[in-house]
């Protein structure tokens, strides 16, 4: 099989790396990057069996001064610009403790880069792009390779031929997502509060959804749930006009966000939920699904705010802080 470059940057990397014998692996980030290190967390948790692997903020990951942290850790940092101040710290202090350290971003050359050294993979942007060069992908790849050098197995193989199998699927997805997103945008553009739930790793994409797109893009406060939480305080704020986009993955943790689909299709009509279960995966191995499921649900609701954008008209691009005043 002809792999894209990026595939082959991934490869490069772990090839420096494969006779390591890592105990933990971290993943840090800030902010939109930290949520494509939910998943390759997922995926670590529920296949390693001697490896141990944690997201961490990059600043909290350094004020916490992590015991465990040494020659044996494996340090995988994400800052898309690679100029997220406490990210390039965090990379410098990964080296300073002995940890291999893997840096990510869009562009070479970046202060991120420099303070991690040489293993270092570039990604593309994840609307253009095909699945195996987005971030995503490259975590996904990157955390395969390294637990495949440890335990054996097939799964840097099976993951990219998942993520080059994904790219017609996506493709397919987004066409058909388009009437939706429209409905979406014209019912909640006046909204001022807008909630988002999902449980494993899906829930990083409610995490990115309110946190980036909704609050920071759009100025709408925003909430994201964990529908395994939803129950325990939550759910009271639900009312009949209640807008909630609700995320539906194919994890494991699905059951979760079933249930709170159920509550919120009974006491709300304004619920917006994304089924990944509706999605033909045509010959993509069945225990990746879930996984590609992530990359779609994440151009979904990048979907919705494009259009919700054109709504409001309210550019996605427009701040009142970030990047314009000191912080």
């Amino acid at each position: 099989m002809e792999y894209p470059s990026v595939v082959a940057d991934v490869k490069a990397v772990l090839k420096k790396i494969e006779n390591r014998k890592f105990k933990n692996m971290y993943l840090i980030a800030c902010g939109g990057s930290s949520a494509l290190m939910y998943p390759s967390q997922y995926f670590i948790d529920t296949n390693a069996k001697s490896l141990t692997c944690e997201y961490l903020n990059a600043n909290e990951f350094i004020y916490r001064n992590q015991a465990a942290l040494c020659d044996d850790s494996v340090v995988i940092l994400c800052s898309q610009e690679g100029k997220t101040p406490e990210t390039v710290a965090a990379a410098k202090y990964s080296r300073d403790r002995g940890a291999a350290v893997i840096t990510i971003a869009m562009k070479d050359d970046t202060p991120l880069q420099k303070a991690g050294g040489e293993l270092f993979v570039r990604y593309g942007y994840y609307m253009t792009c095909k699945p195996a060069e987005t971030s995503y992908g490259v975590m996904f790849m990157l955390t395969a390779g390294i637990l495949q050098a440890l335990e054996g197995g097939t799964y840097f193989d099976d993951m990219v031929d998942s993520l080059i199998k994904l790219e017609p699927v996506m493709g397919k997805a987004k066409l058909d997502f388009e009437p939706f997103a429209a409905d979406f945008a014209d019912k909640c553009k006046d909204n001022n509060i807008i909630y988002s739930l999902a449980s494993g790793m899906n829930y990083s994409q409610a995490y990115v959804l309110c946190n980036c797109y909704l609050m920071e893009m759009q100025w709408i406060n925003a909430i994201p749930i964990h529908a395994g939480e939803f129950f325990h305080g939550p759910f009271e704020i639900i009312e009949k006009g209640s807008p909630v986009v609700m995320l539906m993955g194919m994890d494991r943790t699905r059951y979760l966000e079933e249930r709170a689909a159920k509550f919120l299709n009974k006491y709300t009509d304004r619920a917006f939920i994304l089924d990944m279960a509706a999605i033909n995966y045509g010959d993509i191995k069945k225990e990746y699904i879930a996984y590609m499921a992530v990359l779609i649900l994440n151009n979904e609701c990048r979907m919705l705010m494009q259009k919700l954008s054109v709504s409001r008209n309210h550019d996605l691009d427009i701040r009142r802080y970030m990047h314009l005043v000191e912080y």
